[in-house]
């Protein structure tokens, strides 16, 4: 229940009446009160009492009562005031107003000594269990609150430090922490003045009692039975019309301090705690039943028993329509959301990266049912992070019921760029001649075209022995996502990713980019020269060296590919390390005649130098190059062609169509270290 607010002119004058009102308080001590004003502040203290009780039940927080510490003391000295008022009017008069009269002729009936009684068990309880118990909490909220404190305050500065929370909010934050101390704190020290309240209406209690007993025999010459019964009556009925707020104002003290921090009053937050379980309800109604058959009065029990069964009942009916109505409101919302301009815009968003799968392949995305593909993902985008240089985006996976069943989809910004089959019960085994040599189902290896062959679960290792590699099914899928991945790293590079280098660097490396961006270059060139280095599988995980290189250059040349090959030149030990077999470097070499017949095709024009060459010569120069690289690779090299700087990037524009796992390197990125072996030339004559 949300507090409301109220116009500030029924308290202007608020501060004076509160002021004035402790004053006569403390004057009623003094001056003689008329029995019928003394029975309107009796019924005032009861009233204000059962308001605060009822603030207390239906606040949120602590804070939202936070005077409560200080109106305690109030009333307390309200109450000890009224105490004294009506003792001084019983022993005086014998009648203190209307209200004490009433009170205590109720409760006593005719029996003073059964009133008196009951009394003493309302100011034990008053006493003992509220008081005692309102008071020890009060203690150790207020123990706990400053114990927590430091780990409060520390968490806010942690959310200050993270951009979490703004500094209004974080200083809205301390005081309130600082606040629930301060209350905390003050309810402790009221609690005790409650405690007091209560030894100070016993004794007021015993004073009635004798010294009206004794008056009421030797001055106003009362009988025993007279004197008993009147003294007993407005002492019985004084203590109730007191002790009644006491208990009220204790029984408030410990609902603040009880009560965690909600969104919601007492009552509701009871209400809806204590009524959620429907089957709670009908198993204490059951029980009932059991005790109404072990011979308790059946009449109370069967009554209980059934309006419990009822409730449950009840509660276990409204529970589910409550839940459709909000799988129906969710449903309406979705639906209306989808309708929104931005939600169809989403559909016409490309992922970057995507893998679709048949429905046969589904289970090796299912942790449950054993699928890894999933961690053997996040390994990759690791892996090529460390490779590569770059962060490779996020790849989607989906299943698509219009693939065969056993078919997967590698796609590139939506358009697909590789795909291959999968047999989830069986390994594929490669190596030579293996499908001459094992029994399976023939296929080809999806990533690089090699025969291969689909082998049952128990024939692995009889594979194994054989000397052939034997692959499960989400290594072959892992293992062509890989090679994708670096195949079109430079597609996926994008200008927000290049920035986040930059942004990076930034911190550890700050002058080499004050003076490279945006003066020298700008950040789409930045990400064009980046694209031309992961096109050949040129780590950008040097990005200093790169980015130093570019600033060095720039002021040179604005060609974007003859940046690319200065960089190239930087990073030569890191290019050609790769390549590296025993510290020997095995190459092709091109004849003189080839490289003087290709430095004459070179011509500049605006966009940069490019390759002219007749079709007939190009066609033949590429069929030495497939000799040349073939006959590397029969003898267990990767194949590289060097060649002038001149040269290289011309010349590797020219096969990287033809031939894209030819290397093509220039003299410039060697390292005098290296050792170089040439196992060929190629050369433009007739063998």
């Amino acid at each position: 229940m949300a507090s409301v607010p109220v116009s500030g002119n029924y308290f202007r004058y608020s501060d004076i009446t509160v002021a004035v009102a402790v004053i006569l308080s403390v004057v009623m001590m003094i001056v003689p009160v008329p029995p019928d004003l003394l029975s309107f502040l009796l019924i005032l203290n009861i009233t204000l009492s059962l308001l605060i009780l009822l603030v207390s039940l239906f606040t949120q927080e602590a804070l939202e009562f936070s005077v409560f510490p200080s109106l305690l003391l109030i009333m307390t000295l309200f109450r000890l005031c009224l105490n004294i008022s009506t003792a001084r009017l019983i022993l005086l008069y014998a009648y203190a107003g209307e209200v004490v009269q009433k009170f205590g002729g109720f409760v006593i009936g005719g029996n003073p000594a059964v009133g008196f009684v009951i009394f003493l068990i309302l100011v034990v309880i008053q006493f003992i269990v509220i008081t005692r118990g309102a008071e020890r909490v009060s203690e150790v909220a207020a123990r706990f609150t400053l114990d927590a404190m430091p780990g409060k305050q520390m968490s806010i500065d942690a959310d200050l430090n993270a951009g979490i929370i703004t500094e209004a909010e974080a200083k809205k934050r301390r005081r309130k922490i600082q606040q629930e101390a301060d209350f905390y704190g003050a309810m402790d020290g009221a609690s005790k003045f409650v405690r007091g309240d209560a030894i100070a209406a016993l004794v007021i209690i015993v004073i009635n009692i004798l010294g009206g007993f004794i008056i009421g025999l030797v001055q106003k010459g009362m009988s025993f039975q007279e004197a008993l019964q009147t003294y007993t009556l407005l002492t019985v009925g004084d203590g109730l019309v007191t002790q009644i707020p006491a208990l009220l104002i204790s029984t408030s003290a410990g609902i603040i301090v009880t009560r965690a921090a909600s969104e919601a009053s007492f009552g509701f937050d009871l209400s809806k705690q204590l009524f959620s379980y429907p089957k709670a309800l009908g198993v204490a109604g059951g029980i009932l039943l059991i005790l109404a058959f072990l011979g308790l009065p059946p009449v109370p029990i069967i009554i209980m028993s059934g309006l419990l069964g009822g409730l449950a009942y009840s509660l276990n009916r409204s529970s589910k329509e409550n839940k459709l109505k909000e799988e129906e409101r969710q449903r309406a919302q979705e639906l209306e959301e989808s309708k929104k301009p931005e939600h169809i815009l989403s559909l016409v968003q490309v992922d970057p990266l995507e893998i679709e799968l048949g429905y046969n392949l589904i289970p090796l995305v299912d942790a449950k049912q054993g699928g890894d593909l999933l961690d053997r993902v996040v390994m990759i985008r690791r892996q090529c992070a460390l490779e590569l240089g770059f962060i490779v985006p996020p790849v989607r996976l989906r299943d698509n019921m219009q693939l065969n069943p056993n078919s997967y989809v590698i796609k590139i910004k939506g358009v697909e760029v590789a795909r291959g089959d999968l047999m989830l019960d069986h390994f594929l085994a490669l190596g030579p001649d293996v499908q001459d040599k094992l029994e399976g189902i023939p296929t080809q290896e999806p990533t690089f075209g090699l025969p291969a062959l689909w082998i049952p679960a128990h024939c692995k290792e009889d594979a194994e022995l054989a000397g052939f590699t034997v692959v499960d099914p989400t290594s072959v899928i892992a293992t062509h996502l890989t090679e994708v991945i670096k195949k079109y790293a430079h597609e996926l590079l994008t200008r927000q990713d290049v920035q986040n280098f930059i942004d990076h660097i930034k911190k550890t490396n700050p002058a080499v980019i004050n003076e490279l961006s945006p003066d020298l270059i700008s950040l789409g060139e930045i990400q064009k020269v980046l694209g031309n280095l992961l096109r050949e599988r040129v780590s950008i995980r040097d990005l200093v060296t790169i980015l130093e290189t570019l600033a060095d250059c720039a002021r040179l040349t604005r060609d974007l590919d003859l940046l690319t090959e200065y960089i190239r030149q930087a990073l030569g030990r890191q290019i050609v390390s790769q390549y590296l077999e025993d510290n020997k470097l095995c190459v092709l070499t091109l004849d003189p005649e080839i490289e003087q017949f290709l430095k004459e095709g070179i011509q500049k024009g605006e966009q940069g130098s490019y390759l002219v060459l007749e079709p007939q010569k190009a066609q033949r120069l590429l069929g030495k190059l497939k000799e040349g690289a073939q006959r590397m690779m029969e003898a267990g090299h990767q194949p590289i062609i060097l060649c002038a700087p001149v040269l290289r990037l011309h010349l590797k524009r020219l096969t990287e169509r033809i031939l894209p796992g030819l290397v093509v390197l220039s003299f410039n990125e060697l390292q005098p270290n290296i050792q170089v072996e040439s196992v060929g030339m190629v050369s433009m004559l007739e063998d």
